[in-house]
């Protein structure tokens, strides 16, 4: 039996030596500069965007070209460049004397308060028509209080000089440099980032994007496994802590895996106890509401159902696992036959995050009625989900199988609150989640809409719009949805991204149109946007995403044209 070679402390030990001498110099560094950081951080972006979405493309083994690579323009240079952007929107309003964000974004709505953050520019307005990003403050969170504690970084609550340590993902590439960020410029702290081991060969381009961070003793970025990130979490100049992965990885470091864990647990005794935010994933639903669809309308729909599934292989922490759907509807099944389609008629990938295999094994094991599509086993439907003690409903797949689950409810009102109960009662996680509701159906059955957007308890909800999508606007507070406890982590504490840098915050709900345009004018949900470049299906997604990233890191009026182009070809 080999055992594992010592564990080489002396690096990790020079990095947060490095960081603690200049945790004091960022806490004072003036708006201007942080400001200028920002600029030329997202100029190096758009720079290095190619080679990045080269690397990632490579490692999950298919050519850079191929349109499966849109998504890592999506979740890789374009996601960073957009929540650069909407950071130094948000600074530079302060920069000029102005608040935050304008009084009127801010509005109280049934005795809450809720903050209007997306659009946000014109810009917005025009690439991303008929989108819209509203959050949800606690209940009792005035509409002056919302106003006041606002960005507090930058008046009069500044963060006291810290090291944080950021256990980096190993999906979605921007998850750690976005991290990275929150913590530099909401919290003001200096950062050790570990690289997951599964996307250490990013490491390199986010040390040319954080350059100027990482050249002032701000930043640094180290490779590891569990054991090095064992290490530094107990470490004497790690001061807080943020992670993005399962409750496992929470549990492991703050009550520790030995025979004591669950003791220290019961009595609230945890081996660590800094202070600790995490993203933790769960089992993501998506509700169908019944409505009066056409068959425009479930080839659609199907095809961003199979999107918010298939994206990166279904390796993501708001994957739709779970498609709750009414039992009585005609509906349902016709929905059905579109996923189908769509799975089968999409080009093949292989899954690349470790264990996914076994995890569809265990999937297609415990369902003999389970349905495979493409080559192999590596998409999976379940078309009856029975809602006993399912592993569809109990764990996270992080794979790409897909469970239904028929419920009751005669007409939408109905369906809606067992959808809803079902949703926060049964399902592990309150990360994201996501309603389809035709524009008639929301006009008809208005009040129960509304009641289901707000009872159901996710940290992001999106309305016709797949929940991942608020990860990647950077002015969305992305995290689980406020009552978990170390002692029941569910999908985390606290949020991350939040370019306004709000307090209190409840949850986040998007909207976007129910169909493209131009069919959403017929559909009741008119706007200018087509197909979204996101969905697996878009034909030119990848050059469009290329052409959006290139335009969100230099917004030059003549990259417009060729983006709207690409965009309508989709």
């Amino acid at each position: 039996m080999t055992t594992a070679p010592p564990l080489d402390t002396a690096p990790l030990d020079l990095a947060l030596a490095d960081l603690r001498r200049h945790a004091e110099s960022w806490t004072t560094t003036s708006l201007a500069e942080r400001i200028g950081l920002l600029e030329r951080m997202l100029r190096r972006t758009g720079q290095g965007a190619s080679a990045m979405v080269v690397a990632s493309a490579t490692a999950k083994g298919y050519e850079p070209q191929s349109g499966w690579a849109a998504e890592d323009w999506v979740a890789a240079p374009w996601a960073l460049a957009q929540t650069v952007s909407a950071y130094l929107h948000v600074l530079r309003r302060l920069a000029a004397g102005r608040e935050p964000l304008p009084a009127r974004a801010v509005r109280s709505r049934e005795g809450r308060t809720v903050v209007d953050v997306f659009p946000a520019t014109g810009a917005d307005r025009l690439l991303l028509s008929g989108f819209t990003a509203e959050v949800w403050t606690l209940p009792g969170t005035t509409r002056e209080q919302a106003l006041a504690r606002a960005a507090g970084e930058y008046r009069g609550r500044p963060g006291e000089p810290a090291v944080a340590l950021v256990l980096g993902a190993g999906n979605v590439p921007a998850i750690t440099p976005l991290d990275v960020l929150h913590k530099l410029y909401t919290q003001g702290q200096v950062v050790l980032a570990k690289m997951n081991p599964v996307n250490a060969h990013l490491r390199p381009h986010f040390e040319a994007v954080f350059a100027e961070f990482v050249a002032h003793g701000w930043v640094r970025f180290v490779d590891g496994g569990a054991a090095e990130g064992a290490y530094l979490t107990c470490h004497d100049d790690v001061d807080t802590i943020h992670v993005t992965g399962s409750e496992r990885t929470h549990d492991a470091i703050v009550w520790g895996t030995d025979a004591h864990s669950e003791e220290r647990r019961r009595t609230d005794t945890p081996l660590n106890d800094k202070p600790f935010t995490s993203e933790l994933g769960g089992v993501s639903p998506c509700i169908v509401t019944p409505g009066p669809w056409s068959a425009a309308d479930f080839r659609f729909q199907a095809e961003h159902v199979v999107t918010s599934k298939l994206n990166n292989s279904g390796h993501n922490c708001v994957a739709t696992q779970v498609l709750l759907v009414p039992r009585d509807w005609d509906g349902t099944e016709r929905l059905l036959t579109e996923i189908r389609r769509v799975l089968q008629e999409l080009p093949q990938r292989q899954d690349y995050y470790p264990g996914a295999a076994d995890r569809l094994a265990a999937v297609i094991g415990a369902h003999p009625d389970a349905e495979t599509y493409g080559q192999g086993t590596s998409r999976v439907l379940v078309p009856d989900v029975d809602g006993g003690a399912d592993v569809m409903l109990t764990d996270e797949v992080f794979a790409s199988a897909l469970g239904v689950v028929r419920l009751p409810g005669d007409d939408a009102p109905a369906f809606l609150r067992a959808a809803t109960d079902f949703a926060n009662d049964r399902l592990p996680g309150t990360l994201g989640a996501t309603l389809l509701v035709h524009p008639r159906t929301q006009r008809v059955h208005r009040a129960a809409v509304d009641e289901a957007v707000a009872a159901l308890r996710y940290g992001t909800l999106g309305v016709n719009c797949w929940s991942a999508f608020g990860f990647l606007l950077g002015y969305t507070p992305w995290g689980a949805f406020p009552g978990h406890t170390r002692r029941s982590i569910g999908s985390g504490v606290g949020f991350v991204h939040n370019a306004f840098m709000l307090e209190d915050v409840e949850k986040t709900v998007l909207r976007a149109p129910f169909a493209p345009a131009p069919r959403g004018l017929f559909a009741g949900s008119p706007s200018l946007s087509p197909r979204p470049p996101y969905y697996v299906t878009n034909r030119t997604g990848r050059t469009t995403m290329a052409r959006l990233t290139a335009y969100t890191t230099d917004p030059r009026p003549a990259r417009l044209p060729g983006i709207f182009t690409s965009a309508l070809r989709g």
